[in-house]
């Protein structure tokens, strides 16, 4: 007799699909020696500065949410309670909000055009593949607590 889990089932841990996305965009960029995005060194290392900074504090503030309520962040973790206060009364993934910062903050550290365009495919299977089995396992097991909550607040922002 199997046991259900008690998890969303992603399919890979979300940093490493950001991370993956950001490497093949790096990637392609060197092999079709994509040209400089034309800024000058301080503005890109400013740019990067600025996104992954906000995107940290974003990440920890949301992480902090989840701490608050004694539930684990990782999807592949049963979640016991719901998050919906501070940065989750505005976004339903505040998470990946702060980890997609991230990631426009190192395509501008890295001068890569293909690793920033990257970020819209990332974003697309961020969406299909984790955020729609956390909500289907979330509603699956919050039922209309998760339905009044995601009735109220937007899936990004």
């Amino acid at each position: 007799m199997t046991t259900p889990r008690d998890n969303p089932g992603v399919l890979a841990p979300p940093p490493l699909i950001f991370l993956g996305f950001l490497l093949i965009g790096w990637g392609i960029g060197h092999l079709l020696n994509e040209p400089s995005m034309g800024l000058t060194t301080e503005v890109r290392r400013g740019l990067a500065f600025a996104f992954v900074i906000v995107g940290l504090v974003t990440e920890m503030t949301a992480l902090g949410g989840f701490r608050r309520v004694g539930t684990a962040p990782e999807p592949w973790k049963p979640t016991t309670a719901l998050v919906t206060g501070g940065l989750y009364r505005f976004s339903r993934n505040p998470i990946y909000v702060g980890f997609t910062l991230i990631y426009v903050g190192f395509a501008f550290a890295m001068d890569s055009w293909a690793a920033l365009a990257m970020v819209l495919p990332c974003l697309v299977i961020i969406d299909r593949a984790v955020i729609l089995r956390e909500e289907a396992y979330l509603a699956g097991k919050f039922g209309a607590e998760w339905d009044a909550y995601r009735s109220k607040v937007r899936r990004w922002l």
